[in-house]
């Protein structure tokens, strides 16, 4: 145990130290990987963001059902009776003046309703349904608004569809360049190491006539993908975190003109550690792939 461990700090250190000879090449090797990981990244950070600002809105479509200003009583309880039917999940009534008060904190409306003399906007029923179906949800719609004390329904699930239709988009996107990303990191990983194993052929020759077998000649440039796999992670997060900051005062200043304080959120402690793990072993991966068929091909030009 103590001899695996002296040989794996013995290649680790042999490929920190060939790092190091090569700055530039290191350096520019990183920023590619850094690019190439920043981009799948950079949107799924993006749709995190978009899914906390849609936080706030249900996730179910909902029916408002405005009641006429003349309903009798009776009507109102009938009415609310029927919104305790197993078709609905969750009905909270909004009175009227609950609705123009959330209406005069609205930004610049505040001066309109200060001005009026009496509360024109009608009593009404904020329900959730059960069904999400558009026909189901239109059926329900037509149904409350045939009831006696109902002035209308208004259905509202056009922005919950477009909502998540466009995530699923961006969802899919996330998937599609992350897989085409993750070929890129393997490519840039494995020419580069490839280069280094050509580079090192008489060396590499000499150790195996003295008894090294390829697991042992491997290990040092497994050890080289993997840190630059890791420093490509580096990189991937100094680039999000200066768009971050060139976005912050943007994305900040476009909230407030909706009197909205939304602001960029960075990425968590467990989502910076995922994507710095697996660079690390794509490039592990990307190092595997290519010193195995370097080898072959130096074993094949003895």
């Amino acid at each position: 145990m103590i001899g695996w461990l002296r040989h794996q700090k013995h290649a680790l250190g042999s490929a920190l130290r060939r790092l190091r000879t090569q700055p530039l090449a290191t350096l520019l090797t990183a920023l590619a990987m850094g690019v190439a990981i920043s981009l799948p990244s950079g949107l799924y950070l993006m749709l995190g963001n978009l899914n906390r600002l849609a936080g706030g809105l249900p996730a179910q479509p909902e029916i408002s059902v405005f009641l006429d200003a003349e309903a009798s009583a009776a009507q109102k309880q009938a009415l609310a009776t029927r919104l305790k039917g197993p078709d609905i999940a969750e009905a909270r009534f909004a009175p009227k003046e609950e609705a123009l008060a959330a209406l005069s904190m609205a930004q610049d409306l505040s001066d309109i309703t200060a001005g009026l003399t009496e509360n024109p906007l009608p009593d009404a029923w904020i329900v959730r349904p059960k069904a999400s179906s558009r026909e189901d949800l239109a059926k329900l719609s037509d149904d409350l608004a045939g009831l006696p004390g109902v002035a209308e329904t208004h259905v509202d699930s056009q922005w919950a569809e477009r909502l998540q239709a466009a995530l699923a988009i961006g969802r899919t996107s996330v998937w599609l360049l992350s897989g085409l990303f993750a070929i890129a990191l393997l490519a840039i990983s494995g020419n580069a190491i490839r280069a280094q194993v050509l580079s090192r052929r008489d060396e590499i020759l000499v150790s195996r006539l003295i008894g090294a077998t390829d697991r042992y000649i491997r290990r040092p440039f497994l050890y080289l993908g993997a840190v630059q796999g890791l420093l490509g992670g580096l990189a991937a997060g100094a680039v999000l975190a200066l768009a971050g900051w060139m976005l912050h005062k943007p994305v900040a200043h476009l909230a407030s003109l909706y009197g909205s304080i939304f602001s960029l959120l960075p990425p968590t402690a467990i989502e910076v550690a995922a994507v710095l793990g697996l660079t690390t072993l794509f490039g592990w991966l990307g190092a595997w792939i290519s010193v195995t068929r370097a080898l072959r091909q130096v074993e094949a030009s003895r």
